[in-house]
This record gives structure tokens, C-alpha cells and sequence, in this order.
């Protein structure tokens, strides 16, 4: 079989694996081509277009989706922010002409009521600074949201995310994303291995904090209001540290013990889903998602676009036994990422490693027959120690894909 690194899911009788990824086709326009759109949609879907805010090429499914998060008297004063650096309200009053009340008013709600901007600050002094559209916009905006209790506007919000993303735009930043997320392998699947670090143990990682919240999976809400959900539990994404004690004084996470939080999490893992943090081994702050591969937007990347994503290499990946397997495919079913092939019919498999995320649920699925087990990968890199390190290990990865994009948009 050829092409193996660019291939995703497919099952049928016989063969478990890969099938080719879907192409980009996001329509590069120019701003004249919108003659219909006002003035300061255009001129925000133009600054959300930016490669500095990992941003889609102007093209008609961005204008739609600004369109819709933001009124024209909301895009009347969010296209004076910036995604770099923060701005007050008198800052945007004075270039938008408008008093400070107004500009105010209108940032508030849309960084505490929409979650569509950030802000930092003490309350007199308070900035505010675009994000992306993703990462940013659409996980605030849905983190605090449920199936029964959103709006028509969220949903509106996700129909019109989604046509976005499915047009592979990410695909124009090339190989070289910064590796800010990694993902755990699953407890069962090192137990044991001397070679284990405490940064590969989701318990242990939980230790360092006192303070836990949960929240709804943003990409499994998606997927159940598009109709082409998967069923597995939703309410698992969780936050730890000072992240979390923001989420849970604004209403946005429930807040649990550490021994919930950890029930939450095997249960997830029981259901087929898989544990990323982000990739840093400190910080007052933390997350831990429980994705998969059909739902989760970062894990898609790879899967349905050939994207490498955020993701950092695994510590741990699968190692086979073919003495001991008799090619039922369960290994393949169970793999989020399509990094499995198994011929059942031919009695033959092989591993596709460069997307392996080494989350190890192919042992888990293995467990009877034992043909699987996690060894650790010799050039392993630890996670950065912090923040500051995480920049400087990634940055250049950062600067060079936004650059690479730019070059590719004006030639």
C-alpha cells in the first residue's frame, strides 16, 4: 500500500485503516469581492485572515463566520484590535471616533458575554486583544455551553465554524506548527514500564493543583448539533489551577474534587477517548481534554487533512507482536488517528508511525491477546519546563509557518 503517512480512517470487511485526505478548498478572495458585506466585517475578516492569527485566507466562509459572531457595530470596534498587542477602550475611542461608554459596553460583551475576545487586567484598567479562530473563538465560545441549554446563536456559531474548518485552511501553514498539546498514554497501557516520567501520568500531573473544573467537549458539541455525533461522553474537558478557579467563578465549569476529576477521566478513557495536556510541565494552569478522532478538531487535522497539528512526538509508541496476533483489527478500530493497518483477510499489519499520538488504547483493545505494548521512543524530548521555554523551543516553528504562509499568498 502506498502513501501510507497520508491516509485516515476507513473500515470495511477485510481492511482496517487509512484512506486519502480531503483537499483544501478554501477560495482565496479579495476584500472588492464583498461589495455586499459592510465596510467593518470586511476590514475585521480582513485581520482575522492574518497569518499571525493562524488565521483562514480571506475566502467567503471566513466572511460568513464573521458575519455572524460579530453585528456591524460590533466589528465597528473590534477591527481596531489587535491579536499582539492588548488595547483599552480609550485606545479603540480614539480610533474609532466613537465615546469610551459605547466602545466599552460593546467590549464587555464580547469578551464576558459572546467570549469571542480576551481581556487582562484589574478592572480599571482593563485591555482587550483578538484571538484566533481557532485556537480561540470557538473554544471560548462554546467552553461554557451545553446541547440543552444553547442558544440558536451558538448554534449558528458552530454551523458556521464548521463550514470553515472543513475547508482544510490549515493546511496552509505547511509541517511546522508549534507542539503545544501532547497526548498521555493510557494509564494501563505503561503500567509497569520502568521507564515511565511522572509527566506521562495524568494522576500525577493532577497532583500539582487543588482546583478542578469540567466543562463540555467544544468538538463533541459540534458534532451532536451538526448531527454526526459520536455518542461518547461530552462532559469531561477538564481545567485545573488558577485556569480553572477563572472558569468556575464565571459560571463556565463545574467545579469537582480531584478524585471526580480522575473518575471522569477513566471513564472517558473506558469509552474510547484519549487524554492530551498541553505540553508543559509546570504552570499555575492546565487543561485536559478527552478527544476522538472523529470529533476532535485538532485530532481531524491530521486525520482528514494530513495536517501534524499541535501535537508533540509521543514518549511511548506501539509495539507489535505478530506471533501472538491473530489480525482481528480491533487495534485499527480502536486507533484514533488511522496510524494502524490491518488486513484481516491477507493476515497482514503495519503501523503508519508518523501519526501515532502514543495514547496506547491499542493495548487497552489488545489486552487479551497481548500482541501490543508501549515502548518508549529513544529521542525523546521532555515537555518544556515552562511557558518561556515552550516559546523558545517553538517559536521558530511559529515564525516560519506564518512566513511560509505569507510568501505562498503573494505569489
Amino acid at each position: 500500500m502506498t502513501n501510507k503517512k497520508k491516509r485516515t480512517l476507513e473500515m470495511n470487511r477485510k481492511v482496517f485503516g487509512a484512506f486519502m485526505p480531503r483537499p483544501m478548498t478554501a477560495r482565496r478572495r479579495k476584500l472588492s469581492d464583498f461589495p455586499h458585506v459592510h465596510p467593518a466585517h470586511r476590514r475585521l475578516a480582513k485581520k482575522l485572515s492574518s497569518p499571525l492569527m493562524i488565521g483562514p485566507p480571506l475566502c467567503e466562509e471566513l466572511m460568513d463566520f464573521v458575519s455572524h459572531v460579530f453585528t456591524e457595530n460590533e466589528a465597528d470596534v473590534a477591527q481596531h484590535l489587535s491579536g499582539l498587542k492588548p488595547h483599552t477602550p480609550k485606545d479603540i475611542a480614539r480610533e474609532a471616533h466613537r465615546p469610551v461608554e459605547e466602545v466599552e459596553a460593546v467590549l464587555k460583551h464580547l469578551a464576558y458575554e459572546k467570549f469571542v475576545i480576551v481581556s487582562a487586567g484589574p478592572k480599571k484598567k482593563r485591555s482587550y486583544r483578538l484571538v484566533p479562530v481557532v485556537p480561540g473563538m470557538f473554544e471560548l465560545c462554546l467552553v461554557g455551553q451545553s446541547l440543552e441549554t444553547m442558544s440558536e446563536w451558538h448554534k449558528k456559531f458552530i454551523e458556521v465554524f464548521e463550514r470553515l474548518y472543513e475547508t482544510g485552511y490549515m493546511t496552509t501553514f505547511g509541517e511546522k506548527l508549534p507542539q503545544v498539546v501532547r497526548f498521555l498514554p493510557a494509564p494501563g497501557s505503561i503500567s509497569g514500564n520502568p521507564l515511565a516520567l511522572p509527566s506521562d501520568k495524568l494522576e500525577v500531573v493532577f497532583d500539582r493543583y487543588d482546583t478542578f473544573g469540567i466543562g463540555n467537549c467544544q468538538c463533541r458539541m459540534t458534532m451532536e448539533v451538526l448531527g454526526r455525533g459520536c455518542g461518547k461522553p461530552i462532559g469531561n474537558c477538564t481545567v485545573m489551577g488558577d485556569w480553572a478557579r477563572s472558569g468556575i467563578r464565571s459560571g463556565r465549569l463545574r467545579e469537582v474534587t480531584k478524585k471526580e476529576a480522575l473518575e471522569i477521566k477513566a471513564e472517558a478513557e473506558s469509552h474510547g477517548l484519549t487524554s492530551w495536556i498541553m505540553n508543559v510541565d509546570s504552570g499555575s494552569g492546565q487543561v485536559s481534554c478527552s478527544c476522538c478522532g472523529c470529533c476532535c478538531h485538532a485530532l481531524r487535522m491530521v486525520n482528514e487533512f494530513n495536517v501534524p497539528s499541535w501535537i508533540a512526538p509521543p514518549h511511548f509508541m506501539p509495539v507489535f507482536d505478530f506471533s501472538l496476533c491473530n489480525y482481528c483489527g480491533k487495534c485499527a478500530r480502536t486507533c484514533p488517528m488511522g496510524a494502524i493497518v490491518v488486513d484481516s483477510k491477507q493476515k497482514t499489519a503495519w503501523q503508519i508511525e508518523a501519526r501515532c499520538v502514543g495514547c496506547g488504547l491499542c493495548v487497552q483493545a489488545c489486552k487479551d491477546k497481548k500482541a501490543v505494548t508501549m515502548e518508549p521512543v529513544p529521542d525523546y524530548r521532555l515537555p518544556p519546563g515552562s511557558w518561556y521555554a515552550m516559546i523558545a523551543r517553538e517559536g521558530h516553528k511559529a515564525v516560519r509557518s506564518v512566513f511560509e504562509r505569507w510568501f505562498r499568498s503573494k505569489v
